[in-house]
């Protein structure tokens, strides 16, 4: 047993999000596109006698909404990985020190999650096949499993089934995000409203294979038009002060904005990385807060051994 691990996790965008209408279980089903992208959440564990958890941030993430309990998902995470391995004596103190948006639509929590799968799998030696975490991940959030594997790759069901996608472009993200978070449930159940008011149309999602073939031969430009997210209407309407900051985005001439998964981070995307720093330069100009990535990137990764 080594007497810490640090394992890195990277944000999640949805390239595509189509949403259908909610099943009887209360979930949606899903037909999404991940990209994962170059911010990131550092996770480290070491033994400990209980559980702990301790959170620290970059400047410009508010980590109000974050638990410091046992309610973390961190938590859960490590406290499952054990638990399927029948080690309840087993426990880690987690430190997060997160990059990545928190209450952003970009699966910060997710990635939390999946660091300390793999960070407390290799603390304590468990070994645990690739099968069981992408299982364990599942149960503890629909984006977690995506967030162990990174690059891209399509996920349907509930968005935790995942299968890896060819993606040999070069995306450069300006990642624009709000200090007023938006719940997912409630944009969700926005979402549910305006379909039963007639405002919106839901269909059984399907990924357009258009996208997938420009991914695949690594054209930026002629993929724009496949990008789409299907809860961005209803996080619109709940919303319309994303809609001034979209309009705003527009203005330095991306190739294309999108809203992050629920919101209310906002992406634009720029084919060359050169014209991405100028639109970065000109929103730090403007005294506005945003990080330029780079996508697509790996998955979780252990960065520390000691």
């Amino acid at each position: 047993m080594t007497q810490a691990v640090t394992v890195r996790a990277p944000a999640k965008i949805n390239l595509y999000l189509g949403v259908g209408p909610v099943r009887e279980d209360g979930f949606h089903p899903l037909a999404t596109v991940y990209q994962a992208i170059g911010l990131y959440d550092d996770v480290t564990v070491t033994p400990a006698e209980q559980w702990e958890i301790h959170t620290v941030a970059d400047a410009g993430i508010d980590l109000a909404a974050v638990p410091d309990d046992e309610d973390n998902i961190a938590i859960r995470a490590g406290k499952a990985l054990v638990a399927h391995h029948h080690r309840p004596e087993l426990a880690a103190h987690v430190e997060i020190h997160k990059g990545i948006p928190v209450a952003g639509g970009m699966g910060g929590g997710s990635a939390d999650a999946a660091a300390t799968l793999v960070a407390v799998d290799r603390l304590f030696d468990l070994n645990t096949s690739d099968d069981d975490l992408l299982a364990i991940a599942a149960e503890l959030g629909s984006d977690v499993p995506f967030a162990l594997i990174g690059g891209t790759a399509i996920g349907t069901g509930r968005g935790e089934i995942v299968e890896p996608v060819v993606d040999t472009t070069q995306c450069w993200w300006v990642v624009v995000p709000h200090e007023i978070g938006l719940s997912t449930p409630l944009v969700y159940k926005h979402f549910d409203m305006m379909v039963a008011e007639e405002l919106l149309e839901a269909f059984q999602p399907a990924i357009p294979q258009s996208l997938l073939g420009d991914l695949a031969t690594g054209d930026v430009l002629t993929l724009t038009p496949d990008l789409e997210n299907d809860l961005a209407a209803a996080a619109y309407d709940l919303r319309p002060d994303l809609v001034e900051l979209r309009e705003r985005l527009e203005r330095l001439w991306p190739d294309a904005v999108l809203l992050s998964g629920s919101g209310p981070t906002q992406l634009a995307l720029f084919a060359d990385r050169d014209a991405a720093r100028i639109a970065a330069g000109t929103l730090s100009q403007e005294g506005l807060t945003h990080w330029l990535a780079p996508g697509p990137v790996a998955g979780c990764t252990v960065i520390d051994y000691s």
